[in-house]
This record gives C-alpha cells, structure tokens and sequence, in this order.
C-alpha cells in the first residue's frame, strides 16, 4: 500500500507526504514543523515513519520549515549543493546530505529521481519517487518544461502538477508588471493552461491521478484550475490540493501487495 498526500501546497507553503505501511518520506517543508506534524495528525500519519526531507530549491514556501523539522524528528535533509548555497543561514538544515540532478538516491524502500528544471533559483530539482512499483512525480515551481521533466513525467502513475495562476488572472491582476513577467517566465511557475499542455503531449498510459498543486493565492482560484483540466477527468482522477489543510488522501496498491 502506497500513502500519498498534500500536507500544503500552494504560493504559501509547499509538503508532500509519499510513504507506505512502515516508512515515509517528505517533499518540502515549506510550512513550519507545527503545521506540519498537526497537518500530519488530522489524516493519522505518524512522524516517526518519516526518514528523510528532500527539497527542491529554496524558496522560503518550500524549506523555511525543513531545519526544525529535521531536528525534532532526527532525519537528514537532502537538497543539491545549489540550493543549499541559496538558503538563508537559518534555513541550512544540520544535516544536510546533498544529491545531484540525474543520479538517483537509494533509500529501500524509495528510489528518488532529483531532476533538473528551469525556476529562478540556484540548482532547482522536481522528483520523482519509486515506491513499490508506483511512480510519484511532484512536478511544481516549473518554468519553461524541460526534456528532463517531461521524460520522467511519461514515467508517473501518480502526479502533483503546478496549475499556478490563470493567465487572465494574472495579467489583469494587481501584481506589478515585472512580477507578471516572472511568474509567466521561462524560469517562473506553470500556468493551467500549460499544465493541460503538458499533460496532453507528455502524460504516459499508466498515469492515474494528476493533484492540482501549488496555486496562487492571488492569481488563480481552486474552482478556475479544477475548471480548466475537467475535461480530462475521463483519463485521470482530477484533485485538488490546498493552501490551507492537508488534501484528500490516496491510497493505491502497490505492484507488491
């Protein structure tokens, strides 16, 4: 059995929880350590099964939480030497262990793909993580996809998928000219309407539930993104991730239950 779950996801914090029956693994801890372990107890998951915290880059809505957590629970925290450089000082974790985009980390039961992508931050990295047979990719905070992302998107049964900002939303939005630019950048963030795209050239035959991740609190709405990719429910199962409370919980059979 395979537990998969968005403890946050969103312009205000991101962390995703991938585990089985005995062990676990965090994406990001952009939200801080009580959030997180609150967040954790409302859907019965024990912080005890977490061995590891891996990070994609560092931004503050993805790691300001991970030092703390990694203390309390004694786990390592992995993250390319890149991203790493890029924190504040009191963001570098105590234990950092660093990974390099391309050569997997093999923690039994978990296989974890860091992948290189375009975002505005020093060594930036999506993954995709093998557990028992399912691959789960946690694919936000993309700018321009790149054949890195795309090959291992085609992999997926599982997909967290940024459906940042609606593009009307963003450019007849408050947010200053040089910040629209940014986010609709080559190095900013995925769009719905890039995200449908993406899915329709790039999704491959076993992929099942695509989890609409890290929105916009200003530049996009939950039922605007659910919007744009209901037309796909047919093919995947379509859910959304929250800003503010853990998501629904999925749980799937491994290839070896």
């Amino acid at each position: 059995m395979v537990e998969i779950c968005a403890l946050a996801s969103g312009s205000n914090g991101n962390c995703y929880y991938i585990g089985n029956k005995e062990d676990a693994i965090l994406i990001d801890a952009g939200i801080n350590c009580k959030q997180i372990l609150t967040r954790m107890k409302t859907k019965g998951l024990d912080p005890s099964k977490i061995r590891a915290i891996f990070i994609t880059h560092e931004h503050n809505d993805h790691v300001c939480g991970a030092r703390v957590l990694g203390k309390k629970l004694d786990i390592p925290i992995y993250m390319t030497k890149g991203t790493y450089e890029g924190l504040y000082l009191t963001n570098q974790p105590l234990a950092v262990r660093f990974i390099h985009p391309g050569e997997p980390v093999m923690m039994i039961p978990f296989i974890i793909h860091p992948i290189l992508k375009n975002h505005d931050a020093k060594e930036p990295t999506s993954f995709r993580v093998e557990l028992q047979g399912v691959n789960i990719g946690v694919f936000t905070d993309i700018g321009l996809p790149c054949s890195n992302v795309t090959s291992h998107l085609h992999e997926c049964q599982v997909l967290f998928l940024e459906t940042n900002y609606d593009e009307k939303m963003l450019w007849e939005g408050s947010y200053p000219y040089h910040l629209k630019q940014r986010v609709a950048s080559d190095v900013g963030h995925l769009s719905n309407l890039q995200a449908v795209n993406l899915l329709s050239e790039y999704a491959g035959p076993d992929l099942k539930w695509v989890l609409l991740s890290h929105l916009s609190g200003e530049n996009n709405t939950p039922q605007i993104a659910y919007d744009a990719l209901k037309h796909l429910k047919d093919r995947y199962n379509i859910v959304l991730t929250s800003r503010k409370e853990a998501s629904e919980m999925i749980t799937l059979m491994s290839s070896v239950d």
